[in-house]
């Protein structure tokens, strides 16, 4: 395992942070960003998340225009916003025409760019703009981005060829975003872009993982997606690994060989790569300060005496499924910052009203996540199954000519085949799918693990745009598209569970989520907070540390923003199974100096 050295020494001007969801992507890089500028570069951080949380990690209000910090000489940070990135494109294409077209024209043209296509196109090209116009980052040495979790950046780095090929390809002059002259415009940026990050002297991806198998096998389906995307050249960093400082704890113990089979056992492809191992923190890096910390914290822990002081036991997630059940049927839907456990939170759910007689589907929106692999084995009453973007969009695609076949003649057929060629279709058709799992809820159970936060919301708000996508191409919206809203606001059909971790920026984001559903109408049911190490007596230090430095936002989550809720403690075994998921259920934890809790309201 390679130091620090293998990032920072000479590192190429492009890095591009990337990795599951929770692995710490953005902690590192916000370090590696900081280590540079304390080096005399000149450092600018971007976040591509449409959840971002920069911010926080950096303490410092950011926004869509580079803001230098005051900490450290040389870094700029800003944060791409996909829908004022969306509102500025729309702005663009519309402005030129108002005085000269009429309003109704006007409100037609604002009208088609309102989808969701518009918005990811929009923070696309704030994207490429970065890799592409030399003019705009030319007094740079070093651009780092810190990525949305894998699946969503795995999208965002194929844009560039798919859009750059859609266009070449495109005879008409338009698709679901309008006229393509705004696009062909950007088309040699695209083009540079590509070039760029499939160019190793000028791009490196740091491929982010934690020493955990699930983390470890998606960064090995990252590693070999991108591989053949053209971005060969990669960095492995394995954050979080922890070395135990009491042997006699045996969670302590059991924490360390877990990230050494995880390791040992990785992936050949990923054992070959050049490999960073950073250590496990008794708190998250925020601040600069920390941050600074950070590729040198081995021993950088304060000593912690044993946990002591009056403790009180949380509910644990059999009380929050008992009233799950009684309904019968529904759909339970897990959110949440990545990383957080929603997977695993909702597989166990899925697992436990199976076991209990119910017939239970469980599927996922997150094109990176694997919830067949937390489920492993067959289960009575359980099936499951993951939207494949491909698969549904190959399935949409299909359907839409099918309908329109007999009223086209071969151009007007060639013309609806090159519109459906367009990235946009993808999205269209995993909404679609979106929706028909929630239908299934009215005479079910289905348990659904969604995106990382922000794609969750990006699919959520976008229901009233893609009623207009669908409808551009197809003649009649499925009723599971047109009734989707009103099941999400059913709180009687749909229960949002909200999913965090005792850390800052997890239930602060958790939070956001929740004043976001609010304005969409849907009130969350029940918060879990999840792998929590408060107040089970341990003695190493680094997990004491942990424990203490979780407290304040386990009473933050009691006092501001939950009725009912769940406390999951972490578990020596992974929860990979029936047996382990069941575990998960029956575990209770007791934990120090918060008080006993209300009981959920009805």
């Amino acid at each position: 395992m390679m130091g620090p050295a293998c990032l920072l020494e000479n590192p190429t001007r492009i890095l591009l942070f990337t990795g599951k969801g929770g692995v710490g992507k953005t902690s590192l890089a916000c370090a590696t960003a900081v280590a540079l500028a304390d080096r005399g570069r000149r450092v600018l951080l971007v976040s591509t998340d449409p959840a971002s949380n920069l911010d926080e990690v950096l303490e410092t209000r950011l926004g869509s225009e580079p803001k230098s910090l005051a900490k450290v000489s040389g870094l700029s940070a800003l944060n791409i916003d996909p829908v004022a990135a969306a509102r500025a494109y729309r702005e663009r294409i519309v402005g030129a025409y108002r005085g000269i077209l009429p309003q109704a024209a006007i409100a037609s043209m604002e009208e088609q760019l309102s989808g969701a296509c518009t918005v990811e196109i929009a923070a696309f090209n704030e994207f490429t703009k970065l890799l592409g116009d030399p003019k705009a980052t030319a007094d740079l040495d070093h651009i780092l981005f810190d990525t949305a979790p894998t699946g969503h950046t795995l999208r965002l780095l194929s844009l560039p060829g798919a859009w750059a090929e859609f266009m070449a390809a495109n005879s008409t002059g338009t698709s679901c975003l309008g006229p393509l002259a705004g696009l062909q415009a950007q088309r040699a940026v695209y083009e540079t872009s590509l070039k760029r990050l499939c160019n190793p002297a000028e791009t490196t991806v740091v491929l982010v993982s934690r020493p955990e198998r699930s983390a470890l096998s998606e960064a090995e389906r990252t590693h070999l997606e991108l591989k053949e995307a053209g971005l060969s050249h990669q960095i492995l960093v394995i954050n979080g690994i922890f070395v135990a400082r009491d042997s006699g704890d045996p969670t302590a113990r059991a924490l360390e060989a877990r990230g050494e089979n995880a390791i040992e056992r990785m992936p050949a492809d990923l054992a070959e790569m050049p490999r960073l191992g950073v250590p496990l923190l008794g708190s998250a890096p925020i601040g600069i300060e920390l941050l600074r910390s950070v590729f040198g914290a081995a021993s950088a822990e304060a000593k912690a005496g044993p946990q002591t002081g009056s403790k009180e036991g949380l509910p644990g997630l059999r009380t929050l499924i008992d009233e799950l059940e009684n309904s019968g049927r529904g759909v339970i839907m897990t959110m949440g910052k990545g990383g957080v456990g929603k997977t695993t939170i909702a597989a166990a759910i899925a697992v436990e009203l199976a076991h209990r007689g119910h017939r239970v589907h469980l599927s996922t929106t997150d094109p990176a996540a694997h919830v067949a692999g937390a489920v492993r084995d067959r289960v009575h009453n359980l099936t499951v199954s993951r939207i494949d973007p491909r698969a549904e969009t190959q399935r949409y695609t299909r359907e839409v000519l099918e309908k329109a076949a007999p009223h086209l003649d071969a151009r007007g057929r060639a013309l609806l085949e090159e519109d459906l060629r367009s990235p946009c279709t993808e999205e269209i058709a995993v909404f679609r799918a979106f929706a028909q799992e929630v239908s299934r809820g009215e005479h079910q159970f289905v348990v659904l693990d969604t995106a990382p936060t922000g794609h969750t919301l990006l699919l959520l708000d976008a229901t009233e745009s893609y009623h207009r996508d669908v409808s551009r191409t197809a003649s009649e919206i499925p009723e599971a598209v047109r009734n989707l809203l009103p099941r999400l606001r059913d709180g009687l059909l749909t229960r949002v569970i909200l999913v965090t971790l005792p850390e800052a920026t997890p239930v602060h984001e958790a939070a956001r989520l929740e004043e976001d559903l609010a304005r969409a109408g849907i009130r969350p049911f029940a918060w879990v907070i999840n792998q929590s190490f408060s107040g089970n007596g341990f003695r190493d230090p680094i997990l004491i540390a942990r424990g203490r430095r979780e407290l304040p936002y386990i009473r933050e989550v009691l006092e501001r923003h939950s009725k009912r809720r769940a406390l999951v403690p972490w578990q020596p075994d992974e929860p990979v199974g029936p047996e382990r998921l069941r575990d998960l259920i029956n575990s209770n934890q007791l934990v120090e100096g918060v008080e006993r809790t209300r009981p959920a309201d009805a």
